[in-house]
């Protein structure tokens, strides 16, 4: 990964982080933390992996409503970072989060919890 994609793959985790915690008002997005922007090499798409507290049923709403917020946070970051061509976004659930949780329960001698 070039020295650029990573600064844009940044700057562009910094700007959804900061529109999920101020701009958007979509009652179906729950709690999200952008954890990392995966860009292809001519930067035309960004897949954002996000983690999402709640359950299951919560992920895939608060996935919809990312979806259906695309657009506009695509047209958002346009106005904040200096690209001539501002990627396509997708919003990704980000599966190594429920490993790692899963990693520290058993290291802990906590029983995995049921995601029912």
């Amino acid at each position: 990964m070039s020295r650029r994609t990573q600064r844009l793959g940044e700057e562009i985790r910094e700007g959804v982080a900061e529109l999920l915690a101020h701009g958007l008002k979509d009652p179906r997005i729950g709690f999200v933390t952008v954890t990392r922007v995966d860009l292809t090499a001519d930067l035309r798409l960004a897949r954002i992996l996000v983690g999402i507290l709640g359950t299951p049923k919560d992920r895939e709403k608060t996935l919809a409503g990312l979806e259906a917020a695309s657009g506009y946070v695509r047209r958002e970051l346009g106005k904040r970072i200096r690209v001539r061509h501002v990627p396509e976004i997708t919003f990704i659930y980000d599966e190594g989060l429920d490993a790692t949780e899963r990693i520290a329960q058993i290291l802990g001698g906590d029983p995995p919890k049921d995601e029912g």
